[in-house]
């Protein structure tokens, strides 16, 4: 019988909201019904967006809702450099990218985000879309200054969602070539939580249905990295701000640290998040 083993991997760019919470409950909830264990990962590789005081309020939120981690409890963060803090681990993704350089998979791009949306095919609007390959035979060095791709086969990926069902994915026409480093030096989400859920032997990752399209890049990225059998996913509903758009950081009504500002109990917020209904701070 295989060893349970997920995680819970808030990023510190803003303070914790009741998305967050109900991540949470949801995680710790599967990991005691398997008998797992639920490691705490400090998803910081943004470094133009996380701050120290984020983290620091995450970790005390955490310990104030009662969620202890049973590989790297919040202390291990306060102490100092840690294992499972993204921005202590570049030494271990530029391995890894290394890896991939070695493979003949890597390649650097130059292009903007700008030149990307304007080089998509005519009725391609917005931002999405999967990057058209511009740079991809060009031969670019490997360099600071530009950002780095990962060519992935134009195979698909299927996989079964714990509580999605049967998914099949195509992550070459969903995204096109993966970024895994952009032109500022920043490691992307896709590639860190890939190669740390392998290396750190997630077996589950549960999470919100908002990643259930990234799912299958990171099957297939894990694949090309030499990860032989990737995790069981489970993504679950949101709790939605309106029927269109999901909780934000920036919302002051469901964040924790202004619910308990505003006299909310640790019973309370656990209460909103999984019904997923919420009062305005006014409660006392």
């Amino acid at each position: 019988m295989r060893k349970w083993l997920t995680r819970f991997a808030p990023a510190p760019t803003g303070y914790l909201h009741l998305g967050h919470v109900l991540n949470a409950v949801r995680v710790w909830e599967e990991a005691r019904s398997h008998g797992g264990r639920v490691l705490l990962r400090i998803e910081d590789h943004d470094r133009e967006r996380c701050r120290p005081e984020y983290e620091t309020a995450l970790l005390d939120d955490l310990d104030w809702l009662g969620f202890v981690p049973d590989l790297y409890p919040t202390n291990t963060f306060r102490d100092g450099r840690c294992e499972s803090r993204q921005s202590d681990r570049g030494d271990i993704y530029s391995t890894l990218a290394e890896r991939l350089r070695g493979q003949e998979l890597l390649y650097g791009c130059a292009c903007s985000r700008k030149e990307i949306v304007e080089s998509r095919s005519p009725g391609v609007l917005g931002s999405g879309g999967p990057y058209p390959g511009t740079c991809r035979d060009l031969g670019l060095p490997l360099t600071n200054d530009v950002a780095w791709r990962v060519r992935l086969p134009s195979t698909s990926v299927t996989f079964v969602d714990r509580w999605c069902g049967p998914q099949t994915q195509v992550p070459a026409e969903q995204c096109g070539d993966l970024l895994i480093r952009d032109r500022r030096g920043n490691w992307t989400y896709q590639f860190v939580a890939t190669v740390d859920d392998h290396l750190q032997g997630i077996t589950d990752v549960i999470r919100g249905e908002d990643l259930l399209a990234s799912t299958g890049r990171q099957i297939l990225l894990g694949q090309l990295l030499g990860r032989p059998t990737p995790a069981t996913f489970a993504h679950h509903a949101l709790i939605m701000k309106s029927p269109t758009q999901k909780l934000s950081k920036s919302d002051h009504d469901t964040g924790v640290r202004d619910l308990r500002a505003a006299g909310w109990t640790r019973e309370q917020v656990l209460t909103a998040a999984e019904t997923g209904r919420h009062r305005q701070s006014s409660m006392t």
